[in-house]
């Protein structure tokens, strides 16, 4: 993804009838991959504490998820991702207080800063796209993510991608319109793979995320 873009996303808990009623909505599905994830953060979590994702995606590269506007709040979350290194190696400094490294890869750096992996799983994905009727086709498309970890955990999410935070609450709209349109309940939340990852295999990282970010639900895909 293009440095600068702001994802602005729904996460939901996909049924057996979910891929139909995508394909009746005139949904397209873009691909299907297989793919591991492996993410980075210190010890203490410093990252997550901060609401940073440092991940790197098997045969993609490094990507880091940063909050977007401040006050947002709601069913969705809104972050903006880097994915060009030396902008993450640059970030990552100003998070966790270093300086002077001088370093443009982010793994020159992961030594340094005391990043360190604590999670790495893989995903099975459906990749759909689909744009709402009555919606101009020059729009970007929302697009409909199916996962499968390999934990057996299952989530789908819902996901518009933006330049300006003026565009987000379009953006949502038709988010949230989508979801319905899927049967998603208008209150149900669905937490992201590496939560359920820490939550069965590392509790004590679980309990401190969930101490910090008590107000929200953290992203970490």
């Amino acid at each position: 993804m293009a440095q600068g873009l702001i994802e602005v996303e729904r996460k939901f808990v996909p049924g057996p009838g979910t891929e139909e009623r995508l394909q009746e909505l005139g949904g397209t599905l873009e691909h299907q991959v297989t793919f591991r994830d492996t993410y980075y953060d210190t010890p203490e979590l410093s990252l997550m504490q901060a609401d940073h994702w440092l991940r790197q995606r098997e045969d993609s590269g490094w990507e880091l998820k940063s909050p977007g506007a401040s006050g947002v709040s709601g069913l969705h979350t809104e972050y903006k991702e880097l994915t060009a290194e030396p902008a993450i190696v640059a970030k990552l400094c100003e998070v966790l207080g270093a300086e002077g490294l001088g370093a443009c890869s982010v793994a020159a750096v992961l030594g340094p800063l005391g990043l360190q992996e604590v999670a790495s799983f893989v995903t099975k994905r459906s990749a759909w796209k689909l744009v709402l009727s009555g919606v101009d086709e020059e729009e970007r498309p929302l697009r409909v993510d199916l996962d499968t970890a390999d934990f057996g955990y299952a989530v789908g999410e819902v996901e518009a991608v933006v330049h300006e935070e003026a565009e987000v609450p379009t953006a949502l709209e038709k988010i949230h319109s989508l979801s319905s349109m899927l049967g998603v309940p208008a209150q149900e939340t669905a937490p992201a793979k590496l939560i359920v990852y820490l939550q069965r295999f590392r509790p004590h990282d679980y309990q401190r995320l969930q101490g910090v970010n008590s107000s929200r639900e953290p992203t970490g895909d």
